[in-house]
């Protein structure tokens, strides 16, 4: 599966936000997928996550309560709605799919979009 992830932009601190990834294929709805985040000079950190129907969902406790992701199987897409944006959720944003394994962990998705970046200003 190919991923497009975009949405990204410039937004001031309080603002939001909501990133969108688009796959090709018509496997989608097989896959669980998640949201990553990478900031310069950091590892690629998990965001969030919501399984092949959309029924069970995770989120990291950094943006529990202000980020919410959900998916539409019938047009191959995840979202994810970010509010209260804060100076440190900047970085750039991955969607990733993945089949089998830890939600949060990296090594496990199959598949990455290119990233999309999202900056917050103070």
């Amino acid at each position: 599966v190919q991923l497009q992830a975009s949405g990204g932009g410039l937004v001031q601190a309080g603002g939001s936000l909501r990133l969108s990834c688009a796959a090709s294929g018509r496997t989608f709805s097989s896959y669980v997928m998640g949201w990553f985040r990478q900031a310069p000079g950091k590892g690629r950190d998990y965001v969030a996550a919501i399984d092949k129907d959309g029924l069970m969902i995770e989120y990291a406790d950094s943006v529990k309560g202000r980020f919410t992701i959900s998916r539409d199987n019938a047009q191959n897409t995840v979202n994810l709605q970010m509010n209260g944006l804060k100076p440190e959720d900047t970085a750039l944003y991955y969607c990733a799919a993945l089949t089998v394994g830890r939600w949060r962990d990296v090594a496990s998705y199959n598949y990455w979009g290119q990233g999309t970046q999202v900056t917050v200003s103070s």
